[in-house]
């Protein structure tokens, strides 16, 4: 399995985590706990950052908002509530969306074969799909890049943005503006709950 495979399949293989955290994570068990966020990602992407330190937990912001069930959504307030940098969260954040949309555009061919064998048989998916599309149609690739990600997830909406016929290029940066103006509300949403919540 490629670095690819495991960002876009959420059902992760525990060999196959062990492989990729092994060198990363210096003695921190991240396998299992990682295992946890993907089935549960609201209750459980905490435990996964608090279980590290330092530039650790940047690395996984950067690495937990390209997993599909996880996304920018979930990571920045988290990140945020448990007292990371907000800017430095929003940046490492941002640029691991804008990777992955990047990935997914640029590698098109094999992720729409991907996705036509995975959407058979799952109907969130296939919902979330439709969503995209219908916003596709209404309001073309800006109104996708801007409301696609909160909607259908930024995997689905690159997808969809690149299957529609956009060039590579106006797709990635539409997405690319659409990341980040979420990405500025999420952090601002985030620090604000923070402050009313008196976390700080």
């Amino acid at each position: 399995m490629t670095l690819l495979s495991l960002l876009v399949e959420p059902a992760f293989e525990p060999p196959l985590l062990e492989l990729a955290f092994d060198s990363a994570h210096h003695g921190v068990a991240l396998e299992a706990t990682l295992l946890e966020s993907v089935s549960d990602p609201d209750t459980e992407a905490d435990s996964l950052l608090e279980g590290t330190s330092g530039i650790w937990q940047y690395l996984l912001v950067f690495i937990l908002t390209m997993v599909p069930t996880i996304e920018p959504f979930i990571v920045i307030p988290v990140a945020i509530g448990l007292g990371l940098d907000p800017v430095i969260t929003g940046l490492v954040a941002f640029a691991g969306s804008v990777t992955i949309v990047s990935v997914i555009v640029l590698a098109q061919h094999r992720l729409l074969a991907w996705w036509s064998q995975r959407t058979d048989d799952d109907d969130d998916s296939s919902g979330r799909y439709a969503r995209a599309r219908r916003i596709w149609e209404r309001y073309g690739l800006v109104g996708l890049a801007f409301a696609g990600p909160i909607l259908a997830g930024i995997h689905l909406t690159a997808m969809l943005a690149v299957s529609a016929g956009s060039s590579r290029q106006t797709t990635i940066g539409w997405l690319t503006v659409g990341l980040g103006a979420w990405t500025v509300a999420l952090v601002a949403a985030s620090l604000a709950g923070v402050s009313v919540l008196g976390l700080t």
